[in-house]
């Protein structure tokens, strides 16, 4: 704890007054950019990942960046969710996963969580990308199957976000745009989820227009 509270510390003294006009700005309300959905573990760090600044990112974490299937009863994910899209009118949804995920990892084998029963029944969520690996990876080695996993969980986890019905609204008002991203750790690179073509390509690719649209606008400025 002595290094958090030095961080703390640090942060008061020499981060906060640097950014004190942005911290004014933000206690008189937020408008994220984006609801940003991705795993618990320590590795993943939103802000440094994104480049983002405090208030541009409305952020849900949980063991194996799930969304529960809607129901009318009552979650964190549920209300986080209801409150980003239905209240701030949040514009984008990103569904991030990532290597290495240990939930992923038990989702592959439940049945060895007896003695984690609330993780082996969260981890249901992702029986079905669990399911689509076994029967259309079955010849691949263990790291190929993973991959897919990381994958396959993002895409049904996109799925089930559509079950939301102040998601279902937006999409049909065209006022979210979902996207699904896989983050590796120890190279850094995040992949994306392309519905036109449904495959994952870089998220240079994935975005080339609009990063480009971007440098053509900082040039105009």
């Amino acid at each position: 704890m002595p290094h958090f509270a030095q961080g703390v510390v640090k942060f008061q003294r020499e981060v906060f007054p640097e950014k004190a006009e942005l911290f004014e700005r933000l206690a008189t309300g937020q408008s994220p950019e984006a609801l940003f959905i991705t795993c618990s573990d320590s590795r993943i760090e939103t802000a440094m990942l994104t480049q983002t600044d405090p208030g541009e990112l409305f952020i849900c974490r949980n063991a194996g960046n799930i969304v529960p299937p809607h129901t009318n009863q009552t979650g964190g994910m549920t209300a986080s969710i209801e409150f980003a899209i239905g209240a701030l009118k949040i514009p984008n949804i990103v569904i991030c996963g990532h290597t290495e995920c240990g939930a992923m990892k038990g989702a592959m084998n439940r049945a060895g969580l007896t003695s984690l029963p609330h993780v082996r029944e969260w981890l249901g969520y992702s029986q079905g990308a669990v399911d689509i690996v076994e029967a259309l990876g079955a010849e691949l080695d263990a790291d190929a199957k993973m991959r897919m996993l990381l994958e396959q969980n993002v895409i049904l986890q996109l799925q089930h976000l559509k079950t939301h019905p102040t998601v279902a609204v937006a999409l049909a008002q065209k006022a979210v745009t979902l996207h699904g991203w896989v983050y590796d750790i120890k190279t850094g690179e995040v992949s994306a989820y392309d519905d036109a073509t449904m495959t994952w390509v870089s998220v240079e690719e994935r975005y080339a227009a609009d990063l480009a649209e971007t440098v053509i606008h900082s040039h105009a400025c």
